[in-house]
């Protein structure tokens, strides 16, 4: 007697939002879901390029000059003036938002995205991330800055988090075979969100400037409108797989071999694990070193090289006049460029080697060559080398990168996959965490330095061996990882409760002729949808390397 995997007919139709109506039947194609992670991922990336909109609207007022506000004015007057122009200062508090409250709504709504599913998470990320750029519009027109921290800070903030974590899960069911590639492919988007924004959103501002505005409210409701649009068509993309499903001719490693659990863990025991902490660690101070550098890359380069970026060795950075210190800016931007894009290409180049090395030793990988790298770079600057300087660097910004790409796969053989979204929301505390020790480190341990008269040349030389030890740190939490305590696991007999009161069909392990479908011309347009601008962006920032390096 054959067993169907389809649910029975509930009382009530299914909404298009509800888990159950996103079960993927018979010729579903899984290749449709990566696409469909990758709307989302890009469009929230842009949180990473909102730098472009601080100085015009630094200036909203004076338009080609910022208008000051008074010698005394506090932060009440910032939020409420319509007087007088925004400090970048007071601007940079949205991008704090992002992240503080990235981590934070992935942490408390992560349990019921799990619930929920994928589908009705995307949306509403769709409508606080789109919503929260059209608030700021307003803001920016009526001159409020606290509905610029409102909007795009704290409503935008919550998108973020939901729209991060909305995909990994399903992923991870959807490719137990590849699933440091599958994760990576969905949140290499996220870190390539900005090299389509950010030039988008300049060219929009440049298209809406009149002499009576920058431009950024209307490029706001740009942006808001089609981002909504995207994000609603990644979440109506969504599937999940029926349960019990495998790819066809795939098979789990044997149980007990390797760092792979076979069960679940649920979400409130995971965290009473030594693993969870252990692998937050490793995610914190991984994530600590890599964000300290990359915030300051612009001037650490100038600083480190001065004269010698424009062929005058000669010459340290004190020595330079307001035309040099103009041309090497633009070359340390090329140099941020370039570090953004090796943060992109390691999501997904690391994480795809993780499944053949696995998830313990790629982060190993990371630790041990981030050592040596950090190491190194001081000697790399005082040898005049800056080839092997910012090549160090774009290695380390990739396994930056990949450490956010491979840590859902790592969470997922630890702790199995019916918890893993709820289980990398609370673990994206330590992202949060990092945003804040990162920066701190790095620019008290350079505001120090040249308090104490240190050379240009040298001011980071303590830091990077600050850094190297977060790595060491980070590598012995790694070591101390090992496989979960089967008493946390769920028993069978309940987990098999659980599916059935969150309406999730059983049937027989197979693949049921779900997720076998070849790349056809549905596949396609749907890459197609998100790989044209992505490749676009790609272009755009090769564009502005080549002209300011060559």
């Amino acid at each position: 007697m054959s067993i169907s995997i389809r649910a029975k007919a509930p009382e009530a139709p299914l909404g298009w939002l509800d888990r159950e109506a996103t079960i993927a039947q018979p010729g579903f194609n899984r290749w449709l879901v990566p696409p469909a992670a990758l709307a989302i991922h890009l469009c929230i990336g842009m949180a990473y390029g909102f730098s472009v909109f601080w100085l015009p609207l630094s200036q909203a007022i004076g338009i080609s000059r910022p208008v000051a506000c008074a010698a005394d004015s506090g932060l009440m007057t910032a939020l409420f003036t319509t007087t007088c122009d925004w400090r970048v200062a007071d601007l940079g508090w949205m991008f704090t938002l992002f992240f503080v409250l990235l981590g934070s709504s992935a942490a408390i709504w992560g349990g019921w995205l799990e619930r929920a599913g994928p589908r009705k998470a995307g949306v509403v990320a769709a409508f606080c991330w789109a919503g929260g750029l059209l608030i700021g519009a307003l803001g920016v027109y009526a001159h409020q800055l606290w509905l610029l921290w409102l909007g795009p800070g704290v409503i935008g903030g919550i998108g973020l988090g939901l729209g991060y974590i909305s995909p990994v899960s399903t992923l991870i069911k959807w490719f137990p075979d590849r699933r440091g590639m599958a994760t990576g492919m969905a949140i290499m988007g996220f870190g390539g969100g900005a090299m389509i924004g950010s030039p988008l959103a300049t060219l929009l501002m440049n298209y809406f400037k009149t002499p009576n505005s920058v431009g950024v409210w209307q490029t706001f409701m740009v942006l808001g409108c089609v981002y909504f649009v995207y994000m609603l068509g990644g979440a109506f993309g969504y599937r999940v797989p029926p349960h019990g499903w495998r790819p066809q001719g795939w098979a789990p490693a044997p149980a007990g071999k390797g760092m792979i659990t076979h069960g679940d863990v649920h979400l409130d025991n995971a965290l009473k694990t030594p693993q969870f902490w252990l692998i937050w660690a490793v995610l914190c101070l991984n994530v600590s070193a890599g964000i300290g550098v990359l915030g300051m890359a612009s001037p650490m380069l100038q600083e480190i090289f001065g004269g010698a970026l424009i062929g005058k060795p000669e010459l340290g950075f004190a020595a330079l006049d307001a035309g040099q210190k103009a041309a090497i800016a633009g070359i340390a931007a090329g140099f941020a460029g370039l570090l953004s894009l090796f943060n992109i290409a390691g999501r997904i180049g690391w994480a795809t080697i993780s499944d053949k090395l696995g998830r313990k030793n790629t982060f190993f990988v990371f630790f041990l060559v981030g050592i040596a790298l950090y190491a190194s770079t001081s000697a790399f600057a005082h040898m005049g080398s800056k080839a092997l300087f910012v090549g160090a660097f774009c290695a380390i910004l990739s396994m930056y990168g990949g450490g956010f790409a491979t840590v859902p796969a790592y969470l997922a053989d630890i702790f199995g996959t019916q918890y893993v979204g709820a289980i990398h929301g609370r673990l994206l505390t330590a992202w949060s965490t990092a945003g804040i020790v990162g920066p701190v480190v790095v620019n008290y341990i350079r505001e120090f330095n040249k308090a104490a008269g240190v050379p240009a040349d040298r001011l980071y030389d303590v830091t990077m061996y600050v850094l190297a030890g977060f790595l060491f740190l980070g590598m012995i939490c790694n070591a101390l990882v090992r496989p979960v305590d089967p008493k946390w696991l769920i028993p069978e007999r309940e987990a098999a409760a659980r599916q059935a009161a969150q309406s999730i069909p059983s049937g027989p392990v197979g693949d049921h002729g779900v997720g076998q479908g070849r790349f056809d011309v549905k596949a396609a347009l749907a890459w197609a949808s998100v790989g044209i601008p992505l490749l676009w962006g790609v272009a755009q920032t090769f564009e502005k390397v080549l002209k300011i390096l060559y």
